[in-house]
């Protein structure tokens, strides 16, 4: 086996550990933002499985619900079934669209602001800080020897960790079933295993993610980073450090002195403030980079450090590569958020999103689907008739029992239907479908003899409530023995 000369063997570690972040506390305009994002999000996620909604006699009343066992997902008035599983495909194309355009917009403001991963992680953070201090004070315990306040700080935040963990697997599965009563059984212990199978699954992944990989998932797991740079052009407003006004950067006595020697000095005082600040760690004066969520403290930090030395704040800011060469050129820059691209996503948005609500709107609440026997395809019977077998299945949609007359239509006069278990009423059976489920039955048509068919004849299925007329139908075929 050959043996690259440039490559050293014999048990040398080739990979470096990541080294610990220590993110400081910083406050502004954009750390407000955050906060009432991380709120307004844990809050909608915790609390909403306990949102009631009044559906009538014998219906879940829980306003948002995936029922696995009933196979329906409820959104307060919305019900939807297996049969309309398109439904979740709009809305998975019209957050992917949605995405698109933030990143048009303002680059990973998704990342920065709404991932759950961004949320979860500067939930555990402030939690950390509170128990902990601020940077300097973390990483002196860090280096500190091991001791009995240091211990109890440390198993304080693991503990708070450790809840909120729970609570984020716990929230979850209470969208599959009464939230009340998972409480209630899951507390007592009296709830299914898969219920603390999912708790623990999701407590150990939020525990993991949150508390101790947090910027390596973004750097390394999540492949966001990497399609988004493909999505970007130039016009896309991204965190960026002003390098026209920035450099040359100095500290504040060095720069006083360059000053007055006539040498340039940047606005930069090359505090670190930023990098401080920064919850992946990454130094924006570097350019924009993969590790870059797009957060916006390192604006905050900057904002406060330049009014702190007299400075015009915006050193960092939400901006474009372009403007930054127009400025070093004297031009004036350019903001243009509505551009083709823009126009194009919003657009889609607008143009799916109105389909999805038309056909939510205008959909039916019945419907019918039809399974032709496979083995036999159809019986010759003793009198020369054919009889072909069919597994219907009617579904209704409405909160109270229907009455659906079953029609056949397609073949010559003379034809019977015959579903079993039914009565019939004018020559129809008249199946019964309780409340807000569906009825399969076995239908069977039967042809007299004398009557010549081809192999194959279409034939409709058509249903239709004996109280308001609303109807619904499905095809299928009626076979002979000219099959043969």
């Amino acid at each position: 086996m050959r043996v690259d000369e440039n490559v050293t063997t014999g048990g040398d570690n080739y990979y470096a550990a990541a080294k610990k972040n220590y993110p400081a506390a910083v406050s502004g305009r954009l750390r407000t933002i955050k906060w009432s994002v991380l709120i307004i999000a844990l809050g909608i996620y915790y609390f909403l499985p306990f949102i009631r909604w009044d559906r009538g006699p014998d219906a879940p009343g829980q306003a948002v619900l995936i029922d696995m066992a009933g196979r329906k997902a409820y959104f307060f008035g919305v019900e939807i079934w297996p049969q309309e599983v398109y439904y979740l495909t709009g809305l998975l194309v019209l957050a992917s669209i949605a995405l698109f355009l933030m990143n048009a917009v303002a680059g990973r403001v998704w990342c920065g602001y709404l991932c759950p991963q961004t949320v979860w992680t500067d939930l555990f953070f402030a939690v950390e800080r509170w128990i902990e201090g601020d940077r300097r004070d973390r990483i002196l315990m860090d280096r500190a020897p091991m001791s009995v306040g240091k211990f109890l700080r440390r198993a304080a935040k693991h503990i708070i960790w450790l809840l909120i963990a729970v609570g984020t697997g716990g929230a979850w599965v209470l969208y599959f079933g009464d939230a009340p009563t998972i409480v209630k059984d899951t507390l007592t212990g009296n709830a299914a295993t898969i219920v603390y199978i999912w708790i623990g699954i999701l407590t150990f992944t939020t525990y993991s993610l949150a508390g101790f990989m947090r910027e390596q998932v973004c750097l390394y797991m999540c492949p966001w980073p990497r399609i988004q740079a493909a999505l970007t052009d130039e016009w896309a407003l991204n965190v960026t450090y002003r390098t026209d006004r920035g450099e040359p950067r100095k500290s504040v006595r060095i720069g006083e002195r360059a000053k007055a020697a006539g040498e340039p000095v940047g606005d930069c005082i090359d505090c670190k403030a930023c990098v401080q600040v920064c919850p992946t760690g990454v130094d924006i004066r570097e350019g924009l980079q993969l590790g870059c969520i797009q957060c916006g403290l390192c604006i905050d930090a900057c904002d406060t450090v330049m009014k702190k030395v007299g400075r015009e704040p915006g050193l960092i800011g939400y901006d474009t590569d372009m403007n930054i060469a127009r400025r070093s050129e004297g031009k004036p820059p350019i903001y243009r958020i509505v551009r083709p691209r823009t126009v194009l996503y919003a657009a889609l948005i607008v143009i799916i999103g109105g389909i999805m609500v038309y056909t939510l709107a205008n959909r039916a609440f019945q419907g019918v689907s039809v399974l032709h026997d496979r083995n036999p395809l159809y019986v010759n019977l003793s009198d020369g008739g054919t009889r072909n077998g069919y597994t219907v299945r009617l579904i209704n949609k409405r909160p109270n029992e229907r009455h659906f007359a079953l029609t056949v239509s397609g073949l010559p006069e003379g034809f019977t239907v015959e579903a079993q278990g039914v009565a019939a009423a004018s020559g129809k059976p008249v199946v019964e479908v309780p409340a807000d489920t569906t009825r399969e039955l076995r239908v069977l048509v039967m042809v007299p003899s004398g009557i010549t068919l081809p192999a194959s004849t279409p034939i409709e299925f058509y249903i239709v409530d004996t109280e308001n007329g609303e109807k619904a139908a499905t095809s299928d075929f009626f076979k002979t023995a000219a099959a043969n």
